[in-house]
């Protein structure tokens, strides 16, 4: 009894796990919740389930057997992960790439963007109860995988990016399929809004829920739309830029609140600056080799040769397992579609990186899931992981 004379409360915090069996966690991600009524106390993530050491594997395989590992990091953008590892081991054998091949992995990246993109905006919005915007979601997306086809021969996991280049040239009438697509597909994003951006459900699911300011979410390393949804305009595509996008014309997307639905925006305007970008590629796409002529012995010869001459079989034999880079340290990140994505590679002159190490942000971005939750409903959760877009492929790397 209280001094009033009054009966207290028995008040009691209760345990509960979120996952790692839950079809909205997507993925096998644990959330440890502590709940005081459905009132989030605390929201502790727990990682480790997938763990399939692909760092170390880096260090067992050749820097070319390595690509394909990258597809699998983030497998929902795997071709932007082919460019980024390219892309180290490129700086650490001083490589420059020719004009062409800069702007078509521009190219690619951006399309990789978008189907990684409506990936998300499908399966949130299902997570929601919206099932409409995910068959409309995946009709795109289907559009950008028969693309991803017709030029590397693979929906996914595609492998198409080598140290020096990519697997070959993208042929003149698939370029034109890409222009076509990018031309029809904000009529599509329309369509997407019209069912979300003003739905009644979608904004009091979204609007309010899971908001970091800017200061905390720069404190916790965020990066990509998770950051840029709080404020902070910063995208390694203007900050620090690479292979073309200094020389393509684009806006960076922000949100101000920081909240679950200024997520949902800045996703669905990075598709339209994506389309942008790469319809500007296309019109701007230089001739040429995809192949600098200064770096022919560490390059992959073509297929067509490897099995018809004695020659280009060894020459392949050799780049694969006996590619060399000097001795040095490099770090690369570029802006993947869940943000910035890093290797850092130790090398000390041999065939295989000495030390390997992967800034992913899937696992970065996860470390603000117990300040987005905290003080929400138990039924915040599921907007909430959603909106922060992660892949448990690449945090448990």
């Amino acid at each position: 009894m209280t001094e009033t004379g009054e009966k207290e409360l028995h008040v009691e915090e209760m345990i509960l796990n979120m996952g790692p069996q839950h079809p909205a966690t997507h993925g096998v991600l644990r959330v440890i919740l502590t709940l005081d009524g459905e009132t989030i106390v605390n929201a502790e993530p727990v990682v480790g389930y997938l763990h399939r050491g692909k760092e170390k594997h880096g260090e067992d395989l050749t820097y070319t057997q390595f690509i394909t590992f990258t597809d699998r990091l983030d497998y929902v953008s795997s071709m932007a992960n082919n460019v980024g590892w390219c892309m180290a081991v490129e700086k650490l054998l001083g490589i420059e790439l020719t004009e062409r091949c800069e702007y078509l992995r521009v190219i690619v990246c951006e399309l990789t963007r978008i189907a990684s993109h409506l990936i998300w905006i499908g399966c949130s919005a299902l997570d929601l109860g919206a099932a409409t915007v995910f068959f409309h979601s995946f009709r795109e997306r289907e559009k950008i995988y028969d693309l991803f086809d017709a030029f590397s021969g693979l929906r996914m996991n595609n492998g198409f990016m080598r140290i020096g280049g990519m697997a070959g040239d993208i042929a003149p009438e698939v370029i034109r399929a890409i222009d076509d697509f990018t031309a029809e597909f904000p009529g599509y994003l329309d369509e997407y809004e019209l069912l979300l951006s003003n739905n009644r459900i979608f904004i009091d699911r979204t609007r309010g829920v899971g908001a970091i300011s800017a200061s905390d979410a720069i404190g916790l390393g965020l990066t990509g739309p998770n950051l840029r949804g709080s404020g902070p305009s910063f995208d390694l595509r203007k900050n620090a830029p690479y292979l073309a996008y200094d020389r393509l014309d684009f806006d960076i997307a922000v949100g101000t609140v920081g909240d679950c639905y200024d997520r949902y925006m800045v996703r669905v305007e990075e598709m339209r600056q994506s389309a942008r970008i790469i319809r500007q590629a296309i019109k701007d796409l230089p001739g040429g080799p995809v192949y600098p002529d200064s770096v022919k012995k560490m390059i992959l010869p073509p297929k067509s040769r490897v099995y018809t001459r004695m020659e280009e079989l060894i020459h392949q034999f050799k780049i694969v397992t006996d590619l060399r880079p000097p001795a040095g340290e490099v770090y690369v990140a570029t802006e993947v579609p869940k943000g910035e994505l890093g290797f850092y590679i130790v090398s000390r002159g041999g065939t295989s990186p000495y030390r390997l190490r992967v800034r992913s942000p899937s696992f970065t971005n996860l470390q603000a899931l117990p300040v987005m939750a905290k003080g929400r409903l138990f039924s915040d959760m599921t907007a909430i992981i959603g909106a922060l877009d992660f892949v448990m492929g690449e945090v448990d790397r």
